[in-house]
């Protein structure tokens, strides 16, 4: 089965409540970085939850890692599916960051060396060697960002669901999470989907992305495509990410695709660097 995730049909309503998912169809393939993006209130975390098989569909199906959520097939699988809320506060609860790290292989039943080889690779994984026995509450933000994400890579998922995982970040502390992210898809092979309406993190997780609005996906495609299309952004309520923002006020000088991230805007000057000599600029 090459999908970790294949929605399809689904709808989803709170209890007393509007619609928050309509018709949503779409699929992850195994080993893919997938973002979902989308104005506030477009219903991105109530997607992330049906998609990690937390929330119960009103209608459709939902397929993870090719076993249907809900089914007793997926009870036995649900510790492959790692989720990441956006509030950190909501995973960490035990006293000390350590137990936190392995409540998960314990909870499992999983031997102790077995429970340690793998919390101590989560801790690596997240730059948090050292913070064993500090307490929760005492982190930084960024910190407590790092260690929900620990928790979730314990039991070393192949599924990684994250909601919001930059949110409320300073912009160093969002570029570290960024490189730690694409660390772990790089040697754990982690399928990740994550969440976001910050369009400018996108370019850096992701190589394809859904956009939602309404409880709706309207387009699907590579950032590049996504982030090109005006109409489809200004209906959304979106921008693109500031790079492409910045290189859009110099289309006259043909560029045809424009750059998304920072590397990709270092081409695109010494391409511009290039033109301008071979016109006779100086």
């Amino acid at each position: 089965m090459d999908e970790a995730i294949e929605m399809r049909g689904v709808h989803h309503r709170y209890p007393n409540a509007h619609v928050t998912l309509q018709d949503v169809s779409l699929q992850v393939k195994r080993g893919e970085r997938v973002a979902i993006v989308g104005p506030n209130g477009a219903g991105k975390s109530t997607l992330i939850m049906v998609a990690a098989g937390l929330l119960k569909p009103s209608k459709g199906v939902v397929r993870l890692l090719g076993v249907e959520t809900f089914s007793d097939e997926f009870r036995r699988i649900r510790h492959k599916v790692g989720v990441v809320f956006q509030d950190p506060d909501d995973q960490l609860f035990c006293p000390t960051l350590w137990e936190d790290i392995i409540f998960g292989p314990t909870n499992i039943g999983l031997p102790e060396d077995e429970v340690v080889r793998m919390g101590k690779r989560a801790l690596a994984d997240m730059s948090l060697q050292g913070y064993e026995k500090r307490e929760p509450y005492r982190l930084s933000v960024g910190e407590k960002k790092k260690a929900a994400i620990a928790t979730a890579l314990a039991l070393e998922p192949e599924l990684l669901l994250l909601d919001e995982p930059t949110a409320n970040l300073e912009p160093a502390a969002k570029r570290e999470l960024i490189g730690l992210l694409k660390l772990i898809h790089d040697v754990r092979k982690v399928t990740i989907v994550v969440s976001a309406h910050d369009v400018d993190i996108i370019p850096y997780i992701a190589d394809r992305v859904y956009v939602l609005n309404e409880g709706q996906i309207l387009a699907e495609g590579d950032p590049s495509s996504i982030f090109s299309d005006y109409n489809l952004l200004s209906s959304c309520r979106l921008e693109p990410p500031i790079v492409a923002r910045l290189f859009r006020e110099l289309d006259w000088l043909g560029i045809e695709r424009l750059p998304m991230t920072i590397e990709e805007s270092l081409e695109k000057v010494e391409f511009l660097k290039g033109l301008l000599k071979k016109d006779g600029a100086k």
